[in-house]
């Protein structure tokens, strides 16, 4: 899979490899010394992640495409970047199963999350009397709400820590929505083995959760919604750190204009916003 990016419903592949691609966050820790000597330090609470991203060449209709995005042609809105070196769409604390019980949405009052009071704490969900269509529990991000996907790539979802409990799941579920967020369909897996699939066309999101069948209490543990078939590595046990799925704005671009079908020299800096 090659980078993606644009905004959602509106992504495009560029074919062309970046030369460069550095993606580090921006610490931005400033550093106080006393007059006796001692040093304190102090660092922004959101650390936002930067992309920077560099081709020596691109064809002329990805060129393009960038183009509009960075002179914001067709609006302010913020894009979305499908990472190829991406492990996990997820985030650290969603791939882990644990911090704020805010990024995860239930269907019925019958199915409940705890725990999660410090980003290291554990989070539980519990079903009470799941109703016949099953209590679905689903993982959200704040910019979107559902995860940015392009039509015709692979996806993998899976959520090994509940099939190692044997929590009773009628399945694994990818929602797909439009780009207005309306509803396209859905997808479902067994649930004790990863759900892979191919993105529909008119998809712009993915919405991935898991429906209870019977009452009970489980740790909510590991997941992980990435690009491919990673269903091999995720039997093996491998996997999930997460690394999330920002929403970025552009910051900077440049090129130099070609006389042929390609443009030269094209360098693209993007930062995280909330």
């Amino acid at each position: 899979m090659n980078l993606w990016i644009g905004r959602p419903g509106a992504l495009r592949e560029i074919q062309d490899k970046a030369d460069s691609f550095d993606r580090s966050p921006a610490l931005e820790v400033q550093e106080f010394r006393a007059l006796s000597g001692a040093v304190t330090t102090w660092a922004p609470p959101v650390q936002p992640r930067r992309l920077t991203l560099r081709w020596t060449a691109m064809e002329r209709d990805d060129f393009t495409h960038l183009d509009r995005l960075a002179r914001r042609v067709d609006g302010p809105g913020p894009v979305a970047v499908l990472d190829p070196l991406s492990r996990n769409w997820l985030t650290a604390a969603q791939a882990a199963g644990t911090g704020s019980t805010g990024m995860w949405e239930r269907n019925a009052n019958e199915i409940t999350l705890s725990g999660g009071t410090t980003p290291y704490s554990p989070v539980t969900v519990s079903v009470d009397a799941p109703p016949p269509a099953g209590a679905v529990l689903t993982w959200v991000i704040p910019r979107w709400r559902y995860y940015p996907v392009a039509p015709g790539t692979t996806l993998t979802w899976w959520t090994p820590s509940l099939a190692a409990a044997k929590a009773p799941l009628a399945g694994g579920y990818l929602y797909w929505y439009r780009a207005d967020n309306t509803y396209l369909g859905a997808v479902a897996g067994s649930g004790t083995r990863p759900l892979v699939t191919t993105v529909p066309p008119g998809a712009a999101f993915a919405r991935p959760g898991v429906a209870f069948t019977a009452k009970g209490s489980w740790p909510l543990g590991e997941s992980v919604l990435a690009p491919g078939d990673l269903s091999t590595e995720l039997l093996d046990g491998e996997r999930p750190p997460g690394e999330g799925t920002p929403a970025y704005s552009i910051t900077d671009y440049q090129h130099v204009a070609a006389a042929d079908a390609r443009y030269r020299d094209i360098g693209l800096d993007l930062v995280e916003v909330a």
